[in-house]
């Protein structure tokens, strides 16, 4: 397979860049024009807050194996940005075609039932579909699709989150906890539900890293349209009971449905997790064979506290560039204890070479920092 050209390498992450800035300014324009610009800066402080927990917790499920950086964050601004405007332009035209249709006020429920669970869900799980068409090695199972999946869902969210906020200043101004405004809105958007969209974005997440696994092409198609369909259709449960069904139903929806559902969602996070440990750590004696880990190391590296105390101890004695050091190669041996789990192909040859080539560069430096660290002090 020959290399593309090096224009079309420069060119197309440019034009992604520039393509979430025009939406991400867009959103933001239309947003301050409705309710205006004091109302949208209240509502990015409001916003702030369970966002950060969200994203802290992802981070959190992710710590075996963590996924780049680079991809987080532009999964973050997609969901903020492109599948927010997709939402937003899509869910207004079915808003008002459905007054057309069914009479002035009901076309914001046909939308909330049938438009927006359909193409959110559908928004979302676009940029977890080309992770997993496009870089296919970083995607190792279904705790990376929740993560990728939980992403776009923590940007959408935000980016929500900024305009019912905003919009409950707008009308309401700070109120109060039992009253309309932005402290009754955060109880309800910040307190009691900020999971709801990353927890139906998982479930896209868990077909697409179900579908990564699987050697079965009628699987790989099946997993993610169920995990899809059962996402959209939380979703529209969830809506149904905030707009059809009175407090009451409210309530029994988000006791009886979403929060068990929740729960599964975490008891499955920690049983793939141990999945992960265990990959790890039966790969570490044929690693220490091949001579790419010392002995010393397996301890170690088969727990994330011996993960963490490694690299808390590097920062301590070494500094910050030789934790780093630490970091990348823990990473490196992780993702080559997952690449022995899969059927040799070229692409995956050329992966495990440059996880080698990794590995034994991260190592270098952080002996090679250790070494200047122990001289300095």
């Amino acid at each position: 397979m020959t290399a593309p050209p090096r224009r079309l390498t420069v060119l197309l992450p440019v034009l992604g860049l520039v393509v979430l800035a025009v939406c991400g300014l867009t959103v933001l324009g239309l947003v301050t024009v409705r309710v205006g610009p004091v109302a949208v800066a209240i509502g990015v402080a409001a916003a702030l807050v369970p966002v950060a927990v969200v994203v802290a917790t992802i981070l959190w499920v992710d710590r075996w194996e963590p996924e780049p950086a680079k991809f987080l964050l532009v999964a973050f601004f997609w969901g903020a940005c492109v599948a927010a405007i997709t939402a937003l332009l899509i869910n207004n035209t079915a808003e008002t075609v459905g007054d057309l249709l069914l009479g002035e006020g009901r076309g914001s429920k046909l939308s909330a039932l049938l438009s927006a669970p359909l193409v959110e869900e559908a928004a979302k799980a676009s940029f977890v579909l080309a992770i997993l068409l496009r870089r296919s090695d970083e995607f190792d199972g279904i705790i990376d699709g929740i993560v990728y999946a939980g992403f776009t869902a923590a940007g959408f969210a935000f980016t929500e989150n900024i305009y019912y906020f905003g919009r409950a200043f707008n009308d309401y101004g700070f109120g109060n906890a039992t009253s309309s405004g932005v402290i009754a809105a955060f109880v309800l958007r910040g307190v009691m539900s900020p999971f709801t969209h990353p927890l139906f974005a998982a479930l896209t997440g868990i077909g697409f890293g179900y579908a990564s696994r699987a050697d079965s092409r009628s699987v790989k198609i099946l997993a993610p349209l169920g995990g899809y369909l059962a996402a959209v259709l939380l979703h529209a449960l969830w809506n149904g009971a905030a707009v059809l069904g009175g407090a009451q139903t409210f309530l029994n929806v988000y006791f009886l449905i979403m929060v068990p559902m929740f729960i599964a969602v975490v008891l499955l996070v920690l049983l793939q997790r141990r999945r992960e440990q265990r990959i790890v750590t039966a790969a570490l004696p044929a690693m220490v064979e091949a001579r790419l880990i010392a002995p010393s190391e397996v301890e170690l590296l088969s727990t994330l506290a011996g993960r963490r105390d490694w690299r808390r101890q590097a920062r301590q004695q070494s500094g910050r560039d030789a934790a780093k050091a630490v970091a990348r190669y823990q990473a490196s041996v992780t993702e080559l204890a997952f690449l022995r789990r899969r059927k040799p192909t070229p692409e995956h040859e050329k992966r495990r070479r440059e996880l080698l080539t990794a590995l034994r560069t991260s190592r270098a430096d952080a002996v090679r920092l250790a070494g200047d660290g122990s001289r300095t002090g």
